[in-house]
């Protein structure tokens, strides 16, 4: 990256999707690339923020497709690997309404399950203005587990700031198992994103508000609970902001929370107050739920002058 911008490291899967109703009945499919982290870099780059990603394909037609739609998008991707033994992962969704969404996820054996610390870029690591993690990483093996932890690590021996979302998926492993490992991370981070429903899973109860204060108290200086369609509550350097949303047509979920966090992300990076970043977040997170995709309708600066936030949270 020719400026300290974002570095994010992971899974990078090949997308393929319905226009409607089920796989079998379809005569075609729209292609696309999917991977929280590759959401959040395309989303920081959309907002004029250097933005590189970090992770390994397979030697195949998805592998380059992760690739060339993430270089097509500003993304970097000069440190990512190519893998010779094991293929891309995919997921195929089928849309079958406006409200519901289904995916399967065939990632079993892939090149990004085959993280290991050996792939980490980590002269990239020290030059980032921020590294960004998420919870799916760890969970997708032992040597990718390994690999997030030597990330941060390094991260924070250069003084990087480290970026966090837990991103939960029971799919990939049961609360017992994910539990003390989140937990850990999100001690090692600087910011943390979680859902109210996560920081339910890693014990805490109580009102939103109450669950910031609670993950901020095991480190992170930069606490966000997402809350959905109802907004969010942020709790940055021991100030609490009340995270408005935006009223929009929403079409698909997928993507809306790695928008946020792109948001987030991008002003962070660009040395935006804080009232600035939750709101920009929010806009983002509002595009996203505007047309199919994860991060098809991510936004760029311009059009987030579009959009003004509803007040009311109910």
């Amino acid at each position: 990256m020719s400026e300290a911008g974002l570095l994010t490291f992971g899974e990078g899967l090949a997308a393929f999707s319905t226009v409607s109703g089920k796989l079998r009945h379809a005569t075609s499919v729209e292609v696309s690339i999917a991977g929280p982290e590759a959401g959040v870099a395309i989303g920081v780059a959309r907002l004029g923020v250097a933005a590189a990603w970090a992770g390994r394909v397979g030697a195949d037609e998805p592998g380059a497709l992760v690739l060339s739609r993430l270089r097509d998008e500003g993304v970097d991707t000069s440190a990512a690997m190519t893998d010779q033994e094991a293929s891309t992962g995919l997921v195929l969704k089928d849309f079958r309404t406006t409200d519901s969404t289904r995916s399967a996820y065939y990632r079993h054996g892939s090149a990004g399950s085959r993280l290991c610390p050996e792939d980490l870029p980590e002269d990239r690591i020290a030059d980032a203005g921020v590294l960004h993690l998420t919870g799916i990483t760890p969970a997708l093996s032992d040597t990718a587990a390994k690999a997030v932890f030597a990330a941060v690590d390094v991260a924070r021996d250069e003084g990087v700031p480290v970026s966090f979302d837990v991103a939960y998926q029971q799919a990939l492993w049961p609360p017992e198992d994910a539990r003390d490992v989140l937990r850990e991370l999100i001690t090692r981070a600087d910011i943390v994103f979680a859902g109210d429903d996560e920081a339910r899973l890693l014990g805490f109860t109580g009102p939103a508000g109450e669950l910031a204060e609670n993950l901020a108290a095991l480190g992170p200086e930069q606490v966000v609970v997402k809350l959905g369609p109802r907004g969010a509550i942020a709790e940055l350097g021991g100030v609490r902001y009340d995270v408005p949303t935006y009223p929009v047509r929403a079409v698909d979920s997928d993507g809306a929370d790695d928008a946020f966090i792109a948001g987030f992300l991008a002003d962070f990076l660009a040395g935006a107050p804080p009232e600035r970043r939750v709101r920009t977040a929010a806009a983002c997170r509002a595009f996203a739920l505007t047309v199919p995709g994860e991060w098809e309708a991510l936004p760029d600066r311009d059009e987030l002058k579009q959009l003004s936030p509803r007040r009311d949270r109910s």
